[in-house]
């Protein structure tokens, strides 16, 4: 008998005839001898809603009393699977986050796990149950006070339960056959990849790709959970993400051996760039700066510094951030402008990052000159380049993104005959 860990994204149960499909998929799990672990999202646009009502109540709603609001959803949609799964004949039970044992720290909005204990699900399993547990929410330990953990919260919750529980397997259920090689959203031919590394995926995921949380990766990597990503619309096989990079990989013929292999292509339309005019250059002064971000946990992702010019060296320092928390940074850069001694601050929140993320790319020549040729032939103009051994990414203006991904897509061969299916709309 095996353990398996299934997470269904808001798309899988937006609606009754979405949860009773859900039920049935369960129930079949179940019906083939294996026990069977749930975890749920809120249903299809309950957080946004929730959210939007927390904000025409309160101008700035109290960290709180926003996640005591924002996990309803998560228990809405376990109370009510665990009822649709019954309907079909299968015990089942539902818990909350703190129920299930996920204990975080106290930061409100943006919890992190310090420990799993589901003795409950356990029980309940042992018991012939099906254990139904709502996502993105846990306990801290002290005050008791419920947590939300941030973005992707639910595939964190799925991965954790399945790491503490030893199960064989955690399957992430959305409203796509699995991890393509772009957003078929925006790439129609976009390929669906068999078979993924954990740090190919990792790259995947921190650059936009939504099909899985960062968080989530992370977490599978480190407690070597094998990741199955895959449609609740359908039976298909789906993307395995194997935390061991190739494990049990088999070339296929076509491929010559240490060719570079292009996994996707991410994209993330949240970014905004700031520009830190007329800094100082001297040691210390980027240390400055990002402390003072780092102090107020505002994420830095690109960072790109001019050389020096004049008899008194100044330069402009430019990083990426996601947008929404721009204001919060430029709010701590102008507080310090005395203390860092800059001319001026440039804000842009009209910025896109597009990643091509692939094996062997540092060792393989061309593949930077194949990339770039693309987006010139495209007219697109890059702001800003990173580069790391299995990604190369740019910063472009947002209004080109789509375009750009495409014509990458195209470049590097990996559209397919026939298009993609996109089952609900959401990718979650």
């Amino acid at each position: 008998m095996s353990l398996i860990v299934q997470k269904f994204g808001g798309s899988s149960v937006s609606d009754a005839d979405g949860i009773r499909r859900v039920a049935r998929r369960v129930a079949e799990t179940r019906n083939a001898g294996n026990d069977v672990v749930v975890v749920v999202s809120a249903m299809g646009d309950t957080t946004d809603d929730l959210l939007d009502l927390a904000i025409e109540v309160a101008r700035k709603p109290p960290a709180r009393e926003l996640d005591m609001l924002l996990t309803a959803g998560e228990r809405i949609s376990m109370a009510l699977l665990a009822m649709a799964i019954s309907e079909v004949g299968v015990p089942a039970q539902s818990f909350t986050g703190s129920q299930a044992g996920m204990i975080t720290d106290g930061d409100h909005g943006a919890a992190k796990l310090v420990e799993v204990n589901p003795f409950r699900v356990r029980e309940a399993l042992d018991a012939g149950n099906i254990a139904i547990i709502a996502g993105f929410q846990g306990v801290h330990r002290s005050t008791k006070d419920i947590t939300t953990l941030g973005r992707g919260g639910s595939d964190t919750t799925a991965v954790a339960l399945a790491a503490a529980l030893n199960a064989d397997v955690c399957e992430i259920y959305s409203d796509v056959d699995g991890v393509y090689t772009a957003d078929p959203r925006i790439v129609p031919s976009a390929q669906k990849l068999d078979r993924v590394s954990s740090e190919e995926m990792l790259e995947l995921a921190a650059n936009g790709a939504k099909i899985l949380h960062l968080r989530c990766v992370e977490y599978a990597r480190r407690f070597n959970v094998p990741l199955h990503v895959r449609s609740s619309f359908s039976h298909n096989e789906g993307t395995w993400v194997m935390p061991t990079p190739h494990e049990n990989f088999t070339p296929q013929k076509e491929i010559p051996l240490e060719q570079p292999l292009i996994s996707g292509i991410a994209h993330d339309r949240t970014q905004a760039k700031i520009t830190v005019v007329g800094v100082p250059d001297r040691p210390g002064i980027a240390s400055r700066i990002f402390r003072l971000l780092a102090d107020s946990k505002v994420n830095v992702d690109m960072i790109v510094q001019n050389v020096s010019t004049g008899d008194r060296p100044m330069t402009d320092l430019s990083f990426t951030l996601d947008e929404s928390q721009g204001d919060l940074a430029m709010n701590l850069l102008r507080a310090a402008e005395e203390k860092i001694g800059y001319t001026s601050l440039d804000y842009d929140d009209q910025v896109g990052k597009i990643s091509l993320v692939g094996a062997g790319m540092k060792t393989n020549t061309g593949v930077s000159f194949k990339f770039f040729e693309a987006l010139a032939n495209a007219d697109i103009n890059v702001d800003m380049i990173s580069t790391s051994e299995v990604r190369i990414s740019v910063i472009t203006d947002v209004s080109k993104l789509d375009t750009a991904v495409r014509a990458i897509h195209t470049a590097f061969g990996l559209d397919a005959d026939n298009e993609a299916t996109v089952y609900g709309g959401t990718g979650r």
